[in-house]
């Protein structure tokens, strides 16, 4: 839903036209066989082929002396790489510099797709997305794992902490494999779907009532600070949007840091 898409106005005798879950489903495009295809794909597919067009730009000719494009690039690489891989997984962390880059820039874009006009939709929060890019994290973070440790090392990296007295196993054992099998792909996906869906359903509210309350010049007066209200949420949920990037980024370099822990 946009703040456009209403005529309705405060003193015209309609109700507030309160944005719902409604506001995050879409008409289908087109549709082909039994998939259709929405404005949450189209935006999903821009922003992919937007950070594939950027670092192809960037870095197909690559200089000594980089120009402006290349180094907003390499800054960016950088940040991740040493911010994010080498701080928390020292040197084995460089064989995941690339996934952890594509991640970052993946959710932030989609993330920033909500304060972009005509766009004004955070992909992530649709769960669906959150749930697959958690989905590639899980199934990573358990390769990993497993080829480092072999199958019965790996269940003891996961399910079994070392030095501690052996009753304890007892309880502990399931708590572990709960938390690191079963729980942290969901609790990514909430994470990043959850902030991403509360941030978009609160600009709404204030982006809406800032158009039903135009019309009149009673009206105008409490659209004054609603619109106010509605540009300080678009600066607090720029931070946002790149925050859950780097907290994506950070949580899935702290898994594969467990990963690449020998069992003892």
């Amino acid at each position: 839903m946009l703040a456009f898409e209403t005529d309705c106005h405060l003193f015209q005798d309609c109700g507030f036209p309160a944005p719902s879950v409604w506001s995050f489903l879409f008409e289908p495009i087109f549709t082909v066989g039994p998939i259709e295809f929405n404005k949450i794909m189209l935006l999903a597919l821009l922003g992919t082929a937007l950070i594939l067009t950027f670092f192809w730009a960037a870095f197909a000719n690559p200089k000594v002396v980089p120009g402006k494009l290349q180094m907003v690039a390499e800054a960016g690489y950088d940040f991740v790489r040493r911010g994010v891989a080498r701080e928390i997984m020292g040197k084995k962390g460089e064989p995941f510099v690339p996934l952890l880059v594509s991640l970052f820039f993946f959710v932030w874009v989609m993330n920033i797709w909500a304060v972009i006009p005509f766009a004004q939709f955070p992909v992530t929060s649709a769960i669906a997305f959150p749930a697959v890019l958690a989905a590639v994290v899980w199934v990573t973070y358990m390769t990993v794992t497993f080829r480092t440790n072999g199958f019965v090392g790996g269940i003891r990296n996961l399910c079994v902490p070392s030095g501690l007295p052996k009753p304890i196993y007892v309880i502990l054992t399931p708590i572990e494999f709960f938390s690191n099998v079963i729980l942290r792909p969901f609790t990514l996906t909430v994470r990043l779907f959850a902030n991403m869906f509360a941030g978009h359903l609160l600009l709404l509210l204030f982006i809406t009532a800032t158009w039903y309350m135009l019309g009149t010049l009673g009206g105008t007066l409490y659209a004054i600070p609603a619109f106010v209200f509605a540009l300080i949420l678009t600066g607090f949920e720029l931070f946002i949007q790149a925050l859950q990037a780097y907290v994506f980024v950070v949580l899935t370099a702290n898994y594969l840091s467990q990963a690449l822990e020998e069992a003892h």
